[in-house]
């Protein structure tokens, strides 16, 4: 059996590295989704069984406030209308999910 080239051995080696990286890449990308879903099931989780309703009106008010600049899709925009109506302020923000069709 012919030995292998150096060349060839550092294709290979390369070849390796190349899918160890996307790999690292995709684990990244998981590990953030992740962070972000359990950040924002803890927040919705304190505006619906929090026991400090003084917090609980502050972070309504701050989502409020903060929610409209950072959704830029319509569809984004649709999934959040309960908490961002400016009218139910004053009621508890209501996180069970609502049929909403996305066009």
């Amino acid at each position: 059996m012919a030995r292998k080239s150096i060349e060839q051995r550092l294709a290979e080696l390369e070849a390796q590295r190349s899918a160890l990286k996307a790999r690292l890449s995709k684990q990244e990308r998981a590990n953030d989704t992740r962070r972000k879903v359990l950040l924002g099931a803890l927040v919705l989780h304190r505006l619906e069984h929090s026991n400090d309703p003084e917090f609980t009106k502050r972070l309504g008010e701050w989502l409020r406030r903060e929610l409209p600049g950072f959704l830029t899709r319509d569809g984004d925009k649709l999934l959040f209308a309960d908490l961002l109506d400016a009218k139910n302020a004053s009621q508890p923000i209501s996180t069970s999910p609502s049929v909403v069709e996305l066009t």
